[in-house]
């Protein structure tokens, strides 16, 4: 009896160490994972137009659940071309209200670029100074503080797709773009499709702001799909994934306080589409969004932080 106890006792203590140590590697492995990604943002030289926590100088208190909002900068980066950010999306997050505000910068919105001292449109801002100039030009735009940023690779960004399992969206027409056919309703898209159906633009009635809409039902999916992942080897490839298309300023501790504290406000992703009107200026295309319009996005964002 005595010696089945101790066969027990010792299968037991065998197990736990074995968890004891596969939760130290998976720990190191998404430590690892979250350094890779992590890449700071430039200090800014200027007094920030913003509150005390403009421009990302003062970090969020995570562990309060304080309110914070993020850039989401789709780009399209090739050997020796930094490329331009086709996809701007600004996330406001507030856990106290179990909710977050998404809504897409038109690419071709004409502003000031921050630190270039030009008009242009925004997702130049990006080709001209990288993160650290859209984030700047953000800010102005909507006169918010931007605490973080997220860089998406988008050919990557498909692998990651197909790897939370494909996304669920709701087309609201039936189109065919490049090889593939989309039919109209409830859809099921892999990673290369889910691409494809963002990106198509000129056959839509609303042209630019239909393919916004799609960006960011595309993206609401994958966060939600993400946060859901629960298998352990699915998480390491994921990460592994992750960490080779994604840059970010959140650092490890700051992801482990996101992952814990704020992941319920995905389940609430209000999406808001900013309004502007289409005008050729020296023959260029832009879309003006006039300062009523950046005072309503304002406002909002305001009153979902409080």
């Amino acid at each position: 009896m005595r010696r089945g106890i101790k066969i027990t006792l010792g299968a037991i203590s065998l197990v736990a160490v074995v968890m004891i140590g596969y939760s130290v590697y998976l720990y190191s492995h998404v430590k690892s994972a979250a350094d890779q990604m992590y890449e700071p943002r430039e200090p800014i030289k200027q007094v920030s137009i913003l509150d005390q926590r403009g421009g990302g100088d003062f970090p969020v208190d995570m562990e309060n659940e304080e309110p914070f909002n993020a850039l989401i900068l789709g780009v399209d980066e090739r050997s020796n071309d930094r490329g331009r950010s086709d996809t701007m999306i600004v996330l406001s997050v507030n856990p106290a209200k179990k909710s977050a505000l998404m809504f897409n910068i038109p690419r071709d919105t004409r502003t000031n670029i921050v630190g270039h001292g030009t008009e242009d449109k925004i997702n130049h801002a990006y080709a001209f100074g990288g993160v650290n100039m859209s984030v700047q030009t953000v800010e102005q735009l909507l006169n918010v503080p931007i605490h973080y940023y997220m860089k998406v690779n988008m050919e990557g960004f498909a692998q990651v797709i197909d790897m939370v399992g494909g996304v669920d969206v709701n087309n609201p027409f039936a189109f065919d773009y490049e090889g593939y056919r989309f039919e109209q309703g409830n859809i099921h898209l892999d990673g290369e499709a889910a691409l494809g159906f963002s990106r198509m633009r000129y056959d839509d009635p609303k042209g630019d702001l239909g393919r916004n809409d799609r960006q960011r039902e595309i993206i609401k999916q994958v966060l939600k799909n993400t946060v859901q992942v629960s298998n352990v080897l699915q998480l390491e490839t994921l990460l592994d994934e992750v960490s080779a298309h994604v840059r970010t300023d959140v650092t490890f501790d700051e992801m482990k306080q996101m992952f814990s504290n704020y992941r319920s406000v995905l389940d609430h992703i209000e999406s808001v589409e900013i309004k502007g009107t289409g005008k050729k200026i020296d023959g260029v295309y832009y879309y003006i969004v006039e300062q009523s319009e950046r005072d309503r996005i304002h406002q909002m964002i305001e009153e979902h932080s409080k």
